[in-house]
C-alpha cells in the first residue's frame, strides 16, 4: 500500500510530526505533489486549504483530509473526500491507514459519509516526535487556556495546555545548531498557562546550555508570548542565555474595548509594561496587532494606530488583517473595512521600515498567490 503525503507549504510542521508518527507504525509516508495511489493525506488550514478542494475532488486515489479546517469543516469536506481526521491526527492517522489496510472500521476521530465517531484520546507529547526523517519545529506545548474569539488553538487542541518533558526536547535539540520552539506561548512551558513561573523554562534552558555549539532563540517565531508573562527576570533570562536579539510580543489591539471584545485576557497596560521591560534590557519588541475586526469602531482602529506608532518609536509592528477562522466564535464574521487614516498610517510606518505584515482584504493576501 502506497500512501503520500501532499506537499503544502503552510503546513510543514504538521507533515514533519505526522510523517515521524507514522514511521513509528511502520507506514512510510512519501512526499508528493499532487494525489497518489493509493492514498494522499492532506493537511488543510482555512486560509489556504480551499485552493485545493478540487484537488481532492477529482483524486483518482483514496483521499485523506486533516488540520485545522478539517476539524471544523467536516461535514463539508466528507462530501469531497474519502476520510476526514477531527482532531489531533498522531493517533488516528496511523490507526486509520491500518484500518483501511485491514478493511475495518474507522477508529474514532475519523468521520466518512457514514458519520463520525468523536476522538477517544489526547495526544501525549512526549510519546510523539516533533520530527523525524523530515525536519520540523521543536514542540513544547500544545493547546491553550485562553479563548481569544478569532483563534482556533483551544478549539482543535483543548484549553489545558500540555508540555513536552525536558529530556525529550534535549533530545529533539541534537538535531540542529539553531534551537526555536513551537509553543502557544513560549514563556509559559511547564506552567498552566495562565500564571508566569520561570522555574520550568529557566531549568529546560540549564539542560539545553549542555549541548555543544548550539544558539537557542526563546520567544521568536513561531513561539511568541503573552505580555503578561514578560517581566525582568523573563527578560534577562533571555539576553542571558539566548541568541535572539527581539521579542515577539501578541498584543493584537492597541484599544482595550477591543481586547476585551475579543476576550484575549490582557489589557493594553500589560503590553507596555512588556514592551518597557524589553526596552529597559537592551532587547527590541515586535510587537502583534490585528485590524478589521467585526464591529471595532474607528475609534478604535485609530487607538490602534496611535499604539503602533508609539511602539515604532522603540520597536516593530507586525500587522495582520483580521480573517474569520471555521469553529471559532467569530466564523463566518466579515473583516471590517478599514478606514484611511489607518491605511495611510500604516503604509507610513512601513516605509519607514517599523511596520511589517499585510493589511490587505484577506483575499487578495492569500489566494491571489496559489495556483
Amino acid at each position: 500500500m502506497d500512501i503520500f503525503w501532499r506537499d503544502i507549504p503552510s503546513q510543514r510542521n504538521s507533515m514533519a510530526c505526522l510523517l515521524a508518527a507514522c514511521d513509528r507504525a511502520g507506514y512510510h509516508l512519501k512526499i508528493s505533489d499532487g494525489p497518489e495511489p493509493d492514498i494522499t493525506l492532506y493537511s488543510l488550514n482555512s486560509i489556504t486549504g480551499p485552493a485545493y478542494f478540487d484537488e481532492i475532488r477529482n483524486a483518482d486515489c483514496i483521499t485523506i483530509a486533516g488540520g485545522p479546517h478539517a476539524c471544523a469543516r467536516w461535514k463539508d469536506l466528507i462530501k469531497f473526500a474519502d476520510y476526514v481526521i477531527i482532531g489531533e491526527g498522531e493517533y488516528t492517522v496511523p490507526r486509520l491507514l491500518q484500518s483501511i489496510e485491514s478493511k475495518t472500521v474507522p477508529p474514532p476521530g475519523v468521520a466518512t459519509s457514514d458519520g463520525y465517531t468523536p476522538t477517544d484520546h489526547a495526544v501525549f507529547l512526549d510519546g510523539n516526535p516533533s520530527f523525524g526523517e523530515y525536519k520540523g519545529y521543536i514542540e513544547i506545548s500544545r493547546g491553550c487556556p485562553f479563548g481569544c474569539t478569532y483563534c482556533q488553538t483551544p478549539r482543535i487542541f483543548g484549553n489545558k495546555i500540555r508540555h513536552r518533558s525536558i529530556s525529550s526536547i534535549v533530545e529533539h535539540a541534537k538535531a540542529f545548531r539553531d534551537i526555536r520552539f513551537l509553543s502557544p506561548n513560549a514563556l509559559a512551558y511547564g506552567t498552566d498557562g495562565i500564571h508566569p513561573d520561570l522555574s520550568h523554562i529557566q531549568s529546560l534552558i540549564k539542560e539545553l546550555a549542555r549541548l555543544p555549539g548550539k544558539k537557542l532563540f526563546l520567544g521568536t517565531f513561531p513561539g511568541e508570548i503573552r505580555p503578561e508573562f514578560v517581566n525582568e527576570e523573563a527578560v534577562d533570562l533571555i539576553t542571558t542565555h539566548c541568541s535572539n536579539t527581539k521579542l515577539h510580543i501578541g498584543a493584537q489591539s492597541g484599544a482595550e474595548s477591543t481586547l476585551a471584545k475579543i476576550n484575549r485576557g490582557h489589557s493594553c497596560d500589560a503590553v507596555w509594561d512588556a514592551i518597557d521591560c524589553c526596552v529597559d534590557q537592551g532587547i527590541t519588541p515586535v510587537v502583534d496587532i490585528i485590524v478589521g475586526f467585526p464591529g471595532e469602531t474607528d475609534d478604535e482602529m485609530m487607538r490602534t494606530v496611535q499604539f503602533c506608532r508609539e511602539v515604532s518609536r522603540v520597536g516593530y509592528v507586525h500587522a495582520h488583517r483580521f480573517f474569520s477562522l471555521p469553529g471559532t466564535p467569530l466564523e463566518g464574521s466579515l473583516s471590517r473595512d478599514l478606514i484611511p487614516e489607518v491605511v495611510m498610517a500604516f503604509g507610513s510606518l512601513a516605509l519607514s521600515g517599523r511596520l511589517t505584515g499585510s493589511w490587505n482584504k484577506p483575499e487578495i493576501r492569500f489566494f491571489s498567490k496559489i495556483p
